[in-house]
């Protein structure tokens, strides 16, 4: 076929083309114009919730008069086949259609004839897809939450093979004072903790029904809203027709949640990535999570790890987009609005397969104690401990202070650590300095010390596990709890 008969035929597929809005229209829309504006590709991961909100419409329609009984159930019934022949590969997600909206009702046509025209009654996609998108972002929020338990299940594992393991505590990238490997760890787990209880206080915002706004000032026949917001197990109804359908808000606070999440990942890739080099020496990840070199015979890379460092850029650049894609929308659809999806699908996906891999990566890590506790000697990191010593006798910090760092850089210049000093050396600088002083110069005795506001020692680190595997069962307790679509479609749909 010659070049200008290929691009005749694609006009004329694309004038083909049956759009929801073309009896206003004289010519049909260009095939070029289709293809810029089409949104089928991207929103077509919404049609399980397109078709939900759908049946729960037409129930709604069905029960209120406003189409026939029989019409309804007709209706209902494509639906249902239509979602099922889609579930096993029978109807593929393709076409040239406009939206996965389009989509469907051609394809219900399909399956019912004519009586699918009735389906959109008292409904606009404005408010249709803020519904679908809703729907979507409700079983995301599960879906992170589910991954983060995981993420945070992996981290509480390691926990507590490494209680009694200590290493180097940094400010600075120093080594500051010693702690557990348990608390360290602990800290991502916390960290992730309120990015779980994010997802938690969203879920109430996400949770509310946009369907009889229709474009924005409401429908204009006498449908029911709050019939159709439990049917799809919405806790209540928008407040505002024109909010309702140009409301964002929620895609914004999901999409900021997982960039958190993912600084929250990646400042854990980060040190693990520094760990497993041959200076640190305090981790080996497993083969299944490294890669080699194409030149380099010896090289194990981290690259999982720096990965999802990388990936994170990402996440925070959806936030970006997001944001300056609604910030000079004026009330109330815009077709901008159609970018959302494509933002919020990619932050989601990413966040998900960086948690999936970094608990993977983290439970079958091998961490090295022995090496660990080595670099705790001669680093310093007890000072503090012979400072607080002081001040127990009476010596104001500061001055403490002055004496024990006059003390480190004495010691420092001889090419001895603090576990080297002997008494003598200590009253070189203080006669404040006994011989129980001594004790306190082991990293053991220096953790053991700090029992206060979560601290690393021992006991205030098993306090620490027992609290995050509740707040782990709290949060099984709350996923068996989510929200769901209701008993009575759920019959609908054989489930």
């Amino acid at each position: 076929m010659r070049k200008n008969d290929k691009r005749k035929s694609r006009e004329k597929r694309g004038s083909s083309v049956t759009l929801l809005w073309g009896g206003r229209f004289k010519k049909p829309l260009s095939e070029e114009a289709l293809r810029f504006s089409s949104s089928f590709d991207v929103d077509k991961h919404l049609w399980k919730h397109d078709i939900l909100g759908s049946i729960a419409h037409a129930i709604m329609l069905g029960e209120v008069g406003i189409i026939d009984a029989s019409e309804a159930k007709k209706i209902v019934k494509g639906l249902v086949d239509l979602m099922r022949d889609i579930k096993t590969g029978k109807v593929v997600l393709e076409g040239s259609d406009e939206d996965i909206h389009s989509f469907v009702e051609r394809k219900l046509r399909d399956y019912i004839g004519e009586t699918a025209g009735k389906l959109h009654t008292a409904r606009s996609r404005n408010d249709q897809v803020a519904t679908d998108f809703r729907l979507w972002c409700r079983d995301t929020i599960r879906q992170l939450a589910e991954a983060i338990s995981k993420m945070q299940q992996a981290l509480i594992d390691q926990a507590e093979k490494h209680i009694d393991t200590l290493l180097p505590g940094m400010t600075h990238l120093q080594h500051a004072q010693p702690v557990r490997l348990a608390h360290h760890l602990l800290a991502y787990f916390w960290a992730l903790q309120r990015d779980l209880e994010r997802l938690m206080d969203l879920l109430p915002r996400v949770n509310v029904s946009p369907l009889g706004a229709a474009a924005l000032a409401g429908a204009g026949l006498p449908i029911n809203p709050q019939r159709i917001a439990p049917l799809l197990g919405f806790s209540e109804t928008a407040k505002n027709s024109m909010d309702a359908v140009s409301d964002r808000d929620f895609a914004c606070e999901l999409v900021f949640i997982c960039a958190l999440t993912m600084v929250h990942l990646s400042r854990l890739a980060e040190e693990i990535i520094l760990w497993s080099t041959p200076e640190f020496g305090f981790v080996t990840l497993d083969d299944t999570w490294c890669t080699g070199s194409s030149i380099m015979p010896q090289k194990r890379n981290p690259d999982i790890a720096e990965l999802v460092r990388g990936k994170t850029g990402v996440v925070i650049g959806a936030l970006v987009q997001l944001l300056t894609l609604l910030k000079g929308l004026p009330l109330t659809y815009n077709r901008d609005l159609q970018e959302d999806k494509a933002i919020v699908f990619n932050a989601v996906d990413t966040t998900l397969a960086s948690l999936s891999v970094m608990s993977q990566l983290v439970v079958t890590a091998t961490f090295n104690s022995e090496r660990m506790r080595q670099a705790l000697r001669g680093d310093f990191s007890t000072a503090t401990d012979l400072a607080d010593y002081l001040v127990q006798k009476g010596v104001p910090f500061r001055e403490a202070h002055s004496i024990v760092g006059r003390l480190v850089l004495h010691l420092s210049e001889k090419s001895k650590g603090l576990e080297d000093a002997n008494l003598d050396d200590l009253k070189l600088f203080s006669e404040k300095f006994d011989a129980d002083a001594l004790n306190l110069l082991a990293p053991e005795e220096s953790v053991e010390r700090r029992k206060e506001l979560a601290g690393t020692a021992k006991r205030s680190v098993q306090r620490q596990l027992k609290q995050a595997k509740a707040k782990l069962e709290q949060t099984r307790k709350w996923l068996r709890s989510f929200p769901a679509i209701s008993e009575q479609i759920q019959r609908v749909l054989g489930k």
